[in-house]
């Protein structure tokens, strides 16, 4: 038996097409709202009658273990109102539910987020923590809350195969939140009181990302890589890389090549090794830049959608047609498929 528990605010918006899409595959809906002014509870109310009222204390741990200790069922799924699920597995969650070895692990969910820079929408791909048992995790921190062990050891994770696409980055819905300017508000409390702690400077540096403000977001990244990582964190990684665009998007294309320590460590990884060949392409390196594009396309996958495929295809093929080798960039032109910058240069090659 699973609750889907689920904090919300003005989300007229997206809450009718969230709810749709995963109301048949949980056995209970808890909807908890923290000050909606739009028709966000009667919305809810089609699907659900467990709807609750909670006085916003800038705090979203305390507001998603209000709404868990509103559940009648054990197992707990957590999504936002801007995460539509498309693809559930009902027997591999119910496997997992019914496993008794699982009740201390947490289930990991796959997010889909639509990203908008200049070149359109882009798909980065992750895992999150997203279903557990509430009888052993509860959630701590105000801001990028995380699920934590009630008896405060770590523990295991299983990928769970639901999907859900996250809208909640694009730009027009971030224009309409102006949720980049609470996460700070909020994030810079968190600091005040915990100021030991990287993962707020790293969620600090992202959040300036996102407001293309790179000169702030690489301060915060720099500090959160002062302290002593462990670099297999899954935030570490994501706090490399992005310094790395921060960077990159800043023009200081040779500090950049201190990612270079970092090749060995995160080897396996086919969005670093996408992102050494842009450093590498911004440094005038081009054998450098193609052999790590060339990488990129032996992995099966990669959290950025093209990196294995098209988008590094396109970047050697840019790099030839720089160098003068006409018919080496047409070559790679050809294999991105329909991707549609390739398409615009052989147009005029």
């Amino acid at each position: 038996m699973l609750t889907l528990c689920m904090i919300v605010k003005n989300e007229e918006e997206n809450l009718k097409n969230c709810l749709s899409k995963i109301a048949n595959f949980v056995d209970e809906i808890v909807i908890v709202d923290t000050g909606s002014k739009d028709s966000t509870k009667s919305i809810a109310l089609e699907f659900t009658d467990k709807i609750y009222d909670f006085k916003w204390c800038s705090d979203f741990s305390k507001a998603r273990n209000f709404s868990i200790s509103k559940a009648l069922n054990d197992w707990i799924l957590i999504l936002d109102a801007d995460e539509f699920v498309t693809q559930f597995s009902t027997y591999n969650i119910d496997r997992f539910i019914n496993n008794s070895s699982n009740k201390n692990k947490v289930g990991r969910i796959q997010r889909i987020n639509i990203m908008e820079d200049s070149s359109g929408n882009k798909k980065y791909i992750e895992r999150v923590n997203r279903l557990f048992n509430k009888n052993y995790f509860h959630y701590e921190g105000i801001i990028h809350e995380q699920i934590t062990a009630l008896d405060g050891k770590t523990y295991e994770t299983d990928m769970l195969d639901i999907t859900a696409e996250h809208v909640g980055y694009t730009k027009e819905v971030l224009k309409r939140t102006d949720k980049l300017k609470r996460n700070i508000d909020l994030l810079e409390i968190a600091v005040k009181s915990n100021a030991e702690d990287p993962y707020l400077y790293f969620q600090l540096g992202k959040s300036y990302y996102m407001l293309t403000d790179y000169k702030t977001s690489v301060l915060y990244f720099e500090k959160a890589l002062s302290f002593n990582l462990d670099f297999r964190l899954e935030y570490v990684e994501d706090l490399v890389e992005t310094y790395g665009y921060s960077l990159i998007n800043s023009n200081r294309y040779s500090e950049a090549l201190i990612l270079e320590k970092c090749i060995e460590i995160y080897s396996k990884s086919a969005d670093f090794h996408f992102l050494m060949g842009l450093i590498y392409m911004n440094n005038a390196k081009f054998t450098q830049a193609i052999e790590s594009f060339l990488e990129c396309t032996r992995f099966p996958y990669a959290k950025v959608e093209g990196i294995t495929t098209y988008i590094s295809y396109y970047n050697i093929g840019v790099i030839y047609e720089v160098l003068g080798f006409r018919e080496k960039a047409i070559e790679y032109y050809n294999m991105c498929g329909n991707y549609e910058q390739a398409r615009n240069r052989l147009k005029v090659l």
